[in-house]
Protein backbone atom coordinates (compact mmCIF):
# COMPACT_ATOMS: atom_id res chain seq x y z
CA UNK A 1 0.00 0.00 0.00
CA UNK A 2 1.23 3.87 -0.69
CA UNK A 3 1.42 6.33 1.69
CA UNK A 4 0.64 9.38 -0.07
CA UNK A 5 1.49 12.39 2.51
CA UNK A 6 0.39 16.01 1.12
CA UNK A 7 2.34 18.69 3.55
CA UNK A 8 4.51 15.43 4.23
CA UNK A 9 7.65 17.38 4.98
CA UNK A 10 5.51 19.89 7.35
CA UNK A 11 5.54 19.85 11.13
CA UNK A 12 3.18 16.58 11.82
CA UNK A 13 3.59 15.08 8.37
CA UNK A 14 7.62 14.82 8.80
CA UNK A 15 7.10 12.74 11.83
CA UNK A 16 4.54 10.67 10.08
CA UNK A 17 6.72 9.48 7.17
CA UNK A 18 9.17 8.48 9.95
CA UNK A 19 6.60 6.18 11.37
CA UNK A 20 5.28 4.61 8.35
CA UNK A 21 9.08 4.25 6.79
CA UNK A 22 10.04 2.67 9.63
CA UNK A 23 7.38 0.19 9.33
CA UNK A 24 8.32 -0.56 6.23
CA UNK A 25 5.47 0.92 4.06
CA UNK A 26 5.62 2.62 1.01
CA UNK A 27 5.49 6.57 1.48
CA UNK A 28 5.60 9.52 -1.07
CA UNK A 29 5.80 12.71 0.46
CA UNK A 30 4.44 15.78 -1.92
CA UNK A 31 5.08 19.02 -0.35
CA UNK A 32 6.26 22.50 -1.88
CA UNK A 33 9.90 21.91 0.44
CA UNK A 34 11.90 19.10 0.88
CA UNK A 35 14.13 19.35 4.02
CA UNK A 36 17.24 17.03 4.58
CA UNK A 37 15.11 14.35 6.21
CA UNK A 38 17.30 10.86 7.14
CA UNK A 39 13.93 8.74 5.60
CA UNK A 40 14.06 10.09 2.27
CA UNK A 41 16.39 7.55 1.69
CA UNK A 42 13.14 5.23 1.80
CA UNK A 43 10.30 8.00 0.80
CA UNK A 44 10.05 9.52 -2.44
CA UNK A 45 9.75 13.03 -2.42
CA UNK A 46 7.21 14.75 -5.15
CA UNK A 47 7.17 19.13 -5.38
CA UNK A 48 3.94 19.46 -5.06
CA UNK A 49 2.05 22.97 -4.30
CA UNK A 50 -1.59 22.24 -3.17
CA UNK A 51 -2.99 25.38 -4.17
CA UNK A 52 -2.30 24.04 -8.05
CA UNK A 53 -4.40 21.74 -8.57
CA UNK A 54 -3.15 20.42 -11.53
CA UNK A 55 -0.23 19.56 -9.38
CA UNK A 56 -2.07 17.90 -6.70
CA UNK A 57 -2.96 15.48 -9.52
CA UNK A 58 0.26 15.12 -11.00
CA UNK A 59 1.11 12.96 -7.50
CA UNK A 60 -0.57 10.35 -9.56
CA UNK A 61 -2.91 8.73 -6.84
CA UNK A 62 -4.71 5.19 -7.28
CA UNK A 63 -7.53 3.68 -5.70
CA UNK A 64 -6.02 1.92 -3.08
CA UNK A 65 -3.39 4.59 -1.92
CA UNK A 66 -3.92 5.82 1.76
CA UNK A 67 -3.88 9.65 1.67
CA UNK A 68 -3.00 12.49 4.75
CA UNK A 69 -3.41 15.92 3.91
CA UNK A 70 -1.28 17.99 6.63
CA UNK A 71 -0.35 20.90 4.50
CA UNK A 72 -1.98 24.02 5.88
CA UNK A 73 -0.93 27.87 7.16
CA UNK A 74 -1.28 28.28 10.33
CA UNK A 75 -1.39 31.23 13.00
CA UNK A 76 2.34 32.33 13.16
CA UNK A 77 3.33 34.46 11.65
CA UNK A 78 0.89 37.63 13.19
CA UNK A 79 -1.14 38.98 10.15
CA UNK A 80 -3.29 41.71 9.82
CA UNK A 81 -7.08 41.31 9.63
CA UNK A 82 -7.30 42.61 6.05
CA UNK A 83 -4.54 40.07 4.71
CA UNK A 84 -6.58 36.89 6.99
CA UNK A 85 -8.32 35.72 4.21
CA UNK A 86 -6.21 35.53 1.53
CA UNK A 87 -3.10 34.03 3.62
CA UNK A 88 -5.34 30.94 5.47
CA UNK A 89 -7.80 30.10 2.58
CA UNK A 90 -5.69 29.27 -0.45
CA UNK A 91 -3.56 26.05 1.33
CA UNK A 92 -6.00 25.36 4.28
CA UNK A 93 -9.18 25.53 2.32
CA UNK A 94 -8.93 25.14 -1.56
CA UNK A 95 -5.81 22.97 -1.05
CA UNK A 96 -7.80 20.66 0.50
CA UNK A 97 -10.90 21.14 -1.99
CA UNK A 98 -8.06 20.00 -4.74
CA UNK A 99 -6.95 16.71 -2.91
CA UNK A 100 -10.46 15.70 -2.18
CA UNK A 101 -11.40 16.32 -5.52
CA UNK A 102 -8.06 14.16 -7.07
CA UNK A 103 -8.99 11.33 -4.42
CA UNK A 104 -12.12 11.61 -6.10
CA UNK A 105 -11.13 11.39 -9.74
CA UNK A 106 -8.56 8.46 -9.07
CA UNK A 107 -10.81 6.72 -6.74
CA UNK A 108 -8.99 7.13 -3.79
CA UNK A 109 -11.58 6.55 -0.61
CA UNK A 110 -9.27 6.92 2.05
CA UNK A 111 -8.26 10.16 4.03
CA UNK A 112 -7.09 11.73 7.15
CA UNK A 113 -6.83 15.47 7.62
CA UNK A 114 -6.31 17.55 10.45
CA UNK A 115 -7.95 20.68 11.14
CA UNK A 116 -7.90 22.68 14.22
CA UNK A 117 -9.57 22.98 17.98
CA UNK A 118 -10.01 26.60 16.83
CA UNK A 119 -13.19 25.62 15.21
CA UNK A 120 -15.21 25.47 18.04
CA UNK A 121 -14.38 29.28 19.33
CA UNK A 122 -15.66 30.33 22.48
CA UNK A 123 -16.31 27.51 25.35
CA UNK A 124 -20.10 26.73 25.41
CA UNK A 125 -19.66 23.53 27.76
CA UNK A 126 -16.50 21.77 28.99
CA UNK A 127 -14.48 19.49 29.13
CA UNK A 128 -15.07 20.05 24.74
CA UNK A 129 -16.21 17.21 22.69
CA UNK A 130 -16.37 16.32 19.19
CA UNK A 131 -20.09 17.94 19.83
CA UNK A 132 -19.60 21.06 21.16
CA UNK A 133 -20.86 23.85 19.02
CA UNK A 134 -18.53 24.92 15.77
CA UNK A 135 -18.37 28.54 16.02
CA UNK A 136 -14.71 30.22 15.12
CA UNK A 137 -13.73 33.82 15.72
CA UNK A 138 -11.28 34.05 12.78
CA UNK A 139 -10.62 33.07 9.50
CA UNK A 140 -7.91 30.29 10.40
CA UNK A 141 -10.96 28.32 11.91
CA UNK A 142 -13.30 29.31 9.57
CA UNK A 143 -10.85 27.80 6.64
CA UNK A 144 -10.55 24.96 8.70
CA UNK A 145 -14.72 24.39 9.65
CA UNK A 146 -14.90 24.68 6.25
CA UNK A 147 -12.79 21.79 5.11
CA UNK A 148 -14.99 19.44 7.52
CA UNK A 149 -17.98 20.21 5.75
CA UNK A 150 -15.92 19.62 2.83
CA UNK A 151 -15.24 15.93 4.06
CA UNK A 152 -18.91 16.01 5.22
CA UNK A 153 -19.93 15.90 1.45
CA UNK A 154 -17.39 13.67 0.10
CA UNK A 155 -18.61 11.09 2.55
CA UNK A 156 -22.03 10.87 1.12
CA UNK A 157 -20.08 9.94 -2.18
CA UNK A 158 -18.18 6.62 -0.50
CA UNK A 159 -15.20 8.22 0.81
CA UNK A 160 -13.77 7.62 4.35
CA UNK A 161 -12.18 10.81 6.40
CA UNK A 162 -10.86 11.03 10.01
CA UNK A 163 -10.86 14.43 10.68
CA UNK A 164 -8.37 15.43 13.69
CA UNK A 165 -8.91 18.72 16.08
CA UNK A 166 -5.27 19.46 17.94
CA UNK A 167 -4.48 21.60 20.61
CA UNK A 168 -1.40 23.91 20.19
CA UNK A 169 0.69 21.48 18.75
CA UNK A 170 4.23 20.72 20.41
CA UNK A 171 7.31 19.24 18.55
CA UNK A 172 11.01 20.05 17.37
CA UNK A 173 11.79 22.81 15.13
CA UNK A 174 8.76 25.18 15.45
CA UNK A 175 8.84 27.83 18.08
CA UNK A 176 5.90 30.02 16.72
CA UNK A 177 4.43 32.60 19.46
CA UNK A 178 6.47 31.35 22.42
CA UNK A 179 9.15 33.16 21.31
CA UNK A 180 7.96 35.86 23.03
CA UNK A 181 7.31 34.38 26.01
CA UNK A 182 10.66 32.90 26.06
CA UNK A 183 12.10 36.41 25.64
CA UNK A 184 10.69 37.66 28.79
CA UNK A 185 11.72 35.02 30.59
CA UNK A 186 15.35 34.93 29.70
CA UNK A 187 15.13 39.16 30.13
CA UNK A 188 13.66 38.80 33.62
CA UNK A 189 11.09 40.92 32.97
CA UNK A 190 7.38 40.82 33.95
CA UNK A 191 5.22 37.99 32.37
CA UNK A 192 1.42 39.10 31.85
CA UNK A 193 -1.64 36.34 31.79
CA UNK A 194 -4.68 37.29 30.15
CA UNK A 195 -6.81 37.05 33.45
CA UNK A 196 -6.05 35.59 36.79
CA UNK A 197 -3.88 32.26 34.81
CA UNK A 198 -6.23 29.67 37.27
CA UNK A 199 -7.63 28.03 34.12
CA UNK A 200 -5.46 25.46 32.22
CA UNK A 201 -3.77 25.61 29.24
CA UNK A 202 -3.67 22.37 26.77
CA UNK A 203 -0.89 21.60 24.22
CA UNK A 204 -0.74 18.75 22.33
CA UNK A 205 2.70 16.74 21.15
CA UNK A 206 3.60 16.41 17.25
CA UNK A 207 4.47 13.06 17.90
CA UNK A 208 1.23 11.86 19.66
CA UNK A 209 -0.47 14.06 16.42
CA UNK A 210 1.99 11.54 14.34
CA UNK A 211 0.76 8.65 16.15
CA UNK A 212 -3.01 9.35 16.10
CA UNK A 213 -2.72 9.85 11.82
CA UNK A 214 -1.51 6.25 11.70
CA UNK A 215 -4.01 4.43 13.82
CA UNK A 216 -6.66 5.86 11.93
CA UNK A 217 -5.15 4.07 8.84
CA UNK A 218 -4.84 1.11 11.00
CA UNK A 219 -8.37 0.98 12.22
CA UNK A 220 -9.86 1.89 8.72
CA UNK A 221 -10.08 5.14 8.53
CA UNK A 222 -13.39 5.75 10.52
CA UNK A 223 -15.90 8.35 9.37
CA UNK A 224 -15.19 10.46 12.44
CA UNK A 225 -13.92 13.68 13.61
CA UNK A 226 -11.69 13.63 17.14
CA UNK A 227 -10.32 15.86 19.29
CA UNK A 228 -6.57 15.54 19.82
CA UNK A 229 -4.93 17.06 23.60
CA UNK A 230 -3.01 16.17 26.60
CA UNK A 231 -3.98 14.37 29.09
CA UNK A 232 -4.77 17.02 32.64
CA UNK A 233 -3.18 20.00 32.02
CA UNK A 234 -2.53 22.31 34.43
CA UNK A 235 -3.28 25.99 35.49
CA UNK A 236 -1.63 28.46 33.14
CA UNK A 237 -0.27 29.70 36.36
CA UNK A 238 1.07 26.90 37.41
CA UNK A 239 2.50 25.63 33.78
CA UNK A 240 4.58 29.49 33.52
CA UNK A 241 5.68 28.88 36.94
CA UNK A 242 7.69 26.19 36.72
CA UNK A 243 9.09 27.49 33.65
CA UNK A 244 10.05 30.30 35.07
CA UNK A 245 11.82 28.62 38.20
CA UNK A 246 13.76 25.68 36.00
CA UNK A 247 15.01 28.84 33.65
CA UNK A 248 16.22 29.72 36.70
CA UNK A 249 14.51 33.66 35.76
CA UNK A 250 12.96 36.55 38.09
CA UNK A 251 10.30 36.69 36.08
CA UNK A 252 6.97 37.02 37.63
CA UNK A 253 3.92 36.33 36.41
CA UNK A 254 1.04 39.25 36.38
CA UNK A 255 -2.41 38.30 36.55
CA UNK A 256 -4.38 40.95 33.99
CA UNK A 257 -8.08 41.94 33.47
CA UNK A 258 -8.89 40.50 30.61
CA UNK A 259 -11.68 42.16 29.61
CA UNK A 260 -9.02 44.93 29.30
CA UNK A 261 -6.69 43.11 27.29
CA UNK A 262 -8.74 41.72 25.23
CA UNK A 263 -9.80 45.37 24.68
CA UNK A 264 -6.21 46.35 24.16
CA UNK A 265 -5.34 43.72 21.84
CA UNK A 266 -8.80 44.30 19.49
CA UNK A 267 -8.04 48.15 19.37
CA UNK A 268 -4.41 46.92 17.64
CA UNK A 269 -5.71 44.78 15.53
CA UNK A 270 -8.69 47.41 14.18
CA UNK A 271 -5.00 49.52 13.18
CA UNK A 272 -3.50 46.77 12.15
CA UNK A 273 -0.75 46.30 14.17
CA UNK A 274 -1.47 43.15 15.86
CA UNK A 275 0.50 41.38 18.26
CA UNK A 276 -1.59 37.94 18.46
CA UNK A 277 -4.31 36.52 16.52
CA UNK A 278 -7.75 37.45 18.32
CA UNK A 279 -8.58 33.31 17.76
CA UNK A 280 -5.48 33.37 20.52
CA UNK A 281 -6.63 35.76 22.78
CA UNK A 282 -10.25 35.80 22.85
CA UNK A 283 -9.88 32.41 24.76
CA UNK A 284 -7.16 32.58 26.28
CA UNK A 285 -8.75 33.05 29.76
CA UNK A 286 -11.27 30.71 28.70
CA UNK A 287 -11.90 26.68 29.86
CA UNK A 288 -10.81 25.41 26.35
CA UNK A 289 -10.08 21.78 27.17
CA UNK A 290 -10.35 18.90 25.13
CA UNK A 291 -12.04 15.66 26.05
CA UNK A 292 -10.16 13.08 23.45
CA UNK A 293 -12.29 9.96 25.01
CA UNK A 294 -13.12 9.41 21.86
CA UNK A 295 -10.31 8.70 20.07
CA UNK A 296 -8.68 6.65 22.89
CA UNK A 297 -12.16 4.34 22.62
CA UNK A 298 -12.30 4.01 18.86
CA UNK A 299 -8.52 4.32 17.59
CA UNK A 300 -6.67 3.01 20.78
CA UNK A 301 -5.10 6.39 21.12
CA UNK A 302 -3.85 7.85 24.70
CA UNK A 303 -1.20 11.21 24.57
CA UNK A 304 1.78 10.25 26.16
CA UNK A 305 3.39 13.45 26.52
CA UNK A 306 2.62 15.84 29.36
CA UNK A 307 2.34 19.88 29.02
CA UNK A 308 5.27 20.36 31.74
CA UNK A 309 7.61 18.54 30.08
CA UNK A 310 6.64 19.72 26.29
CA UNK A 311 7.22 23.71 27.31
CA UNK A 312 10.40 22.80 29.08
CA UNK A 313 11.53 20.86 26.23
CA UNK A 314 10.32 23.84 24.05
CA UNK A 315 12.49 25.96 26.40
CA UNK A 316 15.35 24.51 26.55
CA UNK A 317 15.32 24.24 22.27
CA UNK A 318 14.85 27.34 22.31
CA UNK A 319 17.90 28.23 24.79
CA UNK A 320 20.22 25.41 22.59
CA UNK A 321 19.64 28.02 19.41
CA UNK A 322 20.39 31.15 20.85
CA UNK A 323 23.73 29.53 22.26
CA UNK A 324 23.88 28.08 18.56
CA UNK A 325 23.81 24.23 20.03
CA UNK A 326 22.10 21.79 18.66
CA UNK A 327 19.00 20.60 19.96
CA UNK A 328 18.18 17.71 21.93
CA UNK A 329 16.57 14.58 20.23
CA UNK A 330 12.78 14.37 20.81
CA UNK A 331 13.43 18.18 22.06
CA UNK A 332 9.84 19.62 21.60
CA UNK A 333 8.79 23.28 20.24
CA UNK A 334 5.42 24.64 20.09
CA UNK A 335 3.51 25.14 16.45
CA UNK A 336 2.11 28.18 16.65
Amino acid sequence: MRHIIYGGDGFVGRHLAQKLVADGEEVVVADIVKSELPHYAQARFIHTDVTDAAAVRAVGLKPDDMVYNLSAKMLSPIVTRAERHEFFFPVNFYGTKNIMEAMGDAGADRLVHYTTDMIYGHTYSWPQTEEHPAVPLGEYGLSKLKTEELAAEWRTRGMRVSLFRPRLIIGPGRLGILAKLFKLIDWNLPVPMIGSGKNPYQFISVFDCAEAARLAWKAGVPNEAYNLGSNEPPPVRKLLGDLIRFAGSKSILVPTPAWAVKKTLDLLDAVNLPIMDPEQYLIADEMCILDCTKAERDLGWVAKYRDEDMLIAAYREYRAKKTGAAHAPGAAVPAE
